[in-house]
């Protein structure tokens, strides 16, 4: 997969389409799926589609008190399950169980995430927005590899983001050890990241028939904010000083039900049918960033986040990184 693959489909919705109507018609009756940070934000939002259209959902948490309190309010098969991304050990405990119970995968979405803040570091001493929002979901997806290589036609979505375009990854010094952290150079590391992860993973599961893809879901307020204080959010263009949402977030931002909408659309949409390992954005596949247009920032994919070079530079360094963990 490289830039040159990221041909829209026109799939019939539009940016703000609702996750529940992306599925919608589409038969997910009895199938399993597995979703990281489903108890918050656009997260709560994909397992609430999902659970509605008969999906038996996987909910692993960090926080099991607060995971349960927030999806009682779901009425069909979700079950949560103790796992903490940024504890490799607590991943593969997970995935073991969920090996070890279920007979089949058939959606994988690896939601959660961590955004732009103070410099911290998890497991051997990993960055850890790379730490948790890479590391621990490549660890994961490893584990869970022999459920998704024995249910034909899997999918598993990364969700990635436009934040790509804020940096490549920093293939000299990954783990900013001998350069200053910046904390948006680190999450646009890791949505890169998850990006290049998408594009090698769809390799790897090409056998199974099973494929991989990874998503932008737009801007969104959740607790993915909780990190960026008022006034970077005002200085962001974001919020008024008053704490309210500012007329271009009115404008451009999606709700968490909208939000979940490409998650849910790159888990089971028939357009993506032999199109392993794009990256999609609202409800589509991205098109190449157009470096002309005054929205370049937010709209489309640059080349290095669909390099497949690059994709299978990263999963050598992910690999040797987890057997060193």
């Amino acid at each position: 997969m490289a830039v040159a693959d990221q041909v829209p489909t026109d799939s019939g919705f539009v940016a703000k389409t609702d996750g529940a109507d992306v599925i919608k018609g589409i038969d997910l009756a009895g199938k399993t799926a597995i979703v990281t940070g489903g108890y918050s934000g656009i997260g709560l939002e994909t397992v609430r589609a999902l659970v509605g259209a008969g999906v038996n959902v996987v909910v692993p948490a960090r926080s099991r008190e607060k995971a349960e309190t927030n999806l009682a309010e779901i009425d069909g098969d979700v079950r949560v399950s103790d796992m903490d991304l940024g504890d490799i050990g607590s991943v593969t405990r997970f995935a073991e169980e969920m090996t070890g119970s279920l007979d089949t995968l058939d959606i994988l979405i690896n939601n959660a995430g961590i955004m732009a803040n103070p410099l911290t570091r998890v497991g051997p001493g990993w960055e850890s927005q790379f730490g948790t929002n890479h590391m621990g979901h490549f660890a994961l997806t490893l584990g869970l590899m022999p459920l998704l290589e024995k249910t034909p036609g899997a999918r598993v979505v990364a969700l990635a983001s436009t934040a790509h375009k804020v940096s490549d990854v920093h293939w000299d010094d990954i783990q900013f050890e001998n350069h200053d952290y910046d904390k948006w150079q680190a999450y646009g590391q890791a949505k890169t990241a998850n990006a290049l992860f998408a594009n090698a993973l769809s390799r790897r599961m090409r056998d199974s028939d099973g494929l991989a893809f990874a998503v932008h879901p737009g801007g969104i307020f959740t607790p993915l904010q909780r990190h960026l204080p008022l006034e970077e959010q005002v200085a962001l263009g974001w919020l008024n000083e008053d704490g309210s949402p500012s007329d271009l977030a009115k404008m451009g931002f999606k709700t968490p039900a909208q939000g979940c909408s490409t998650s849910l659309w790159a888990a089971t949409s028939p357009k993506l049918d032999g199109k392993p390992g794009v990256y999609c954005e609202d409800c589509d596949i991205a098109a190449p960033t157009d470096t002309e247009s005054p929205m370049a920032r937010y709209s489309g994919v640059d080349a290095h986040a669909c390099s497949d070079e690059n994709a299978e530079k990263l999963w050598a360094i992910s690999e040797k990184l987890l057997d060193e963990a």
